[in-house]
């Protein structure tokens, strides 16, 4: 490739970038999943912090390689965690836009139409009763993972299996269950268009079955195939996505409507001579992802944790964006030569114009991009939160997370009583996280009424050091600004 193509691409990599941010509302760091991503970095940067939280964020962090290689990444490079999650969304998005132009370009036969899908890609959308956007705004591992994926879909396309199912193996690192639903899609794809694979992978999926039954049996799913108990779900009542038997008809019909297009489309193409060898395997696998949760739905009506804890509603997730590759195809080469430009040109302006209205009117007077935490109330008393000895226990209030931007833990790095948002998030995959984070909702009811006593009885019971609140209590205090009162719970 000579250097103008290569600044091409680039130019649109960049392009895309700026608009898939916008279209996000921003980049920020520390909200959202970071929730749970950034201290399980931390606490591998600093062992003596999260001394009550370690054993919570271990629920999720066990099955994952990515903290670690975060962690790693800090102490080797002495580059900032914000700096280095900075990077990793951007790469994220620089692979998820080089994905779909290796995809587009084996798909399709003008650059027009990939740019088409390059812009379609940027509008940030939530994949139906999933609990996943396409897009976010801040860096989630899985995006990354989700890039990974996409090259690997390309290395398929271009009959270099064994790359792909090197892409699927990085993913992997990045977030597993993401990388799973790809090596299903890859693999079903490659055992459908290329008979010299099927016994490779046969013997690939020995191998996977038995690492299954060890992980089940002796490993770190050992005691998933337990029922959840009502009580366990019911901490997990406000997320809907992990209980698919619960949709709507409308759930179902758009989910399944992406494998309806998928087909129609590939045999549209196939009836023109146009479909590519290996696309027959491509809709084959994104049937295969079909199966995967239609055949898991029975285990979840039964509540079986580990079937509601893969969460396999979000192969729609691959599925939105394989009737994404296709609609393009659809919109610019389907149709008259003379409207293909007018259908592109009309994509990339919808997506400027609603990436700007987000950026500039949702999101009015942010920052594009956020680096750090913002210079506020809630980041200051958090910084004085930072200087108190390792193992403090804050107690705030439980939805402080969505409330002031950050929680406890990303923005004080230390153990907080409860994060109502992504401490219930994290009790899918453990009976006594649920227990815990049940009984601190219960004890912690109407805690805007909160009184001295009451601060103290809870700080009593869970061994609490400072209580962090907006408003005037009669406690001792520690520290305060404009808005916060930090207020000590134990004597000197």
């Amino acid at each position: 490739m000579t250097a103008r193509p290569h600044m091409a691409l680039a130019a649109g990599a960049a392009v895309f970038c700026l608009l898939a941010v916008m279209n996000s509302g921003g980049y920020r760091y520390g909200i959202g999943d970071q929730a749970f991503y950034v201290p399980a970095v931390v606490q591998h940067l600093n062992a003596s912090l999260f001394p009550q939280d370690r054993a919570l964020l271990h629920v999720q962090d066990r099955f994952m390689a990515y903290d670690d290689i975060a962690a790693a990444t800090v102490k080797t490079t002495g580059i900032s965690l914000p700096v280095l999650f900075l990077i990793a969304h951007f790469a994220a998005l620089v692979l998820l836009f080089g994905g779909a132009v290796a995809i587009g370009r084996q798909l399709y036969r003008s650059w027009w139409t990939v740019t088409l899908l390059a812009a379609l890609l940027t509008l940030r959308h939530r994949i139906t009763q999933t609990g996943a956007n396409s897009l976010e705004a801040y860096f989630q591992p899985r995006m990354l993972a989700f890039g990974l994926g996409l090259w690997a879909v390309g290395s398929y396309l271009k009959g270099r299996g064994t790359l792909a199912l090197a892409f699927i193996a990085a993913a992997f690192l990045m977030h597993p269950t993401t990388a799973i639903w790809f090596g299903i899609w890859v693999v079903s794809a490659l055992a459908v268009s290329e008979r010299r694979w099927r016994a490779p992978l046969a013997g690939l999926a020995v191998a996977a079955a038995g690492t299954a039954l060890w992980a089940i049996a002796l490993g770190p799913l050992r005691g998933h195939l337990a029922k959840m108990d009502p009580r366990w779900a019911s901490v997990l009542a406000g997320k809907d996505y992990i209980f698919p038997f619960d949709w709507t008809a409308i759930f179902w019909i758009v989910n399944f409507g992406y494998a309806a297009i998928i087909v129609a489309i590939v045999e549209f193409r196939r009836r023109r001579a146009l479909a590519l060898p290996g696309e027959s395997g491509l809709a084959a696998g994104a049937l295969a992802l079909v199966a995967v949760f239609v055949i898991s739905v029975p285990f979840m009506r039964a509540w079986v944790a580990l079937a509601l804890q893969l969460q396999t509603s979000r192969v729609f997730w691959l599925l939105d964006f394989l009737a994404t590759v296709y609609l393009a195809w659809l919109l610019s080469e389907a149709v008259p030569p003379k409207w293909q430009r007018g259908v592109v040109t009309a994509a990339v302006a919808l997506a400027a114009a609603r990436g700007a209205y987000v950026a500039l009117v949702e999101h009015h007077g942010a920052a594009l991009v956020s680096v750090n935490l913002p210079a506020d109330e809630w980041t200051d008393v958090m910084a004085w939160i930072r200087r108190t000895p390792a193992g403090t226990r804050v107690l705030a209030d439980p939805g402080h997370a969505w409330k002031y931007g950050t929680s406890v833990r990303v923005a004080g790095e230390r153990d907080v009583y409860l994060e109502e948002v992504k401490d219930a998030a994290l009790a899918l995959y453990s009976p006594d996280v649920a227990a815990r984070v049940r009984e601190r909702v219960q004890d912690a009811q109407n805690f805007e009424a909160m009184t001295p006593e009451r601060a103290k009885t809870l700080a009593k019971k869970y061994d609490l050091a400072y209580l962090v609140v907006d408003r005037d209590i009669d406690l001792p205090i520690a520290y305060r600004n404009a808005r916060f009162r930090v207020y000590a719970l134990k004597s000197e």
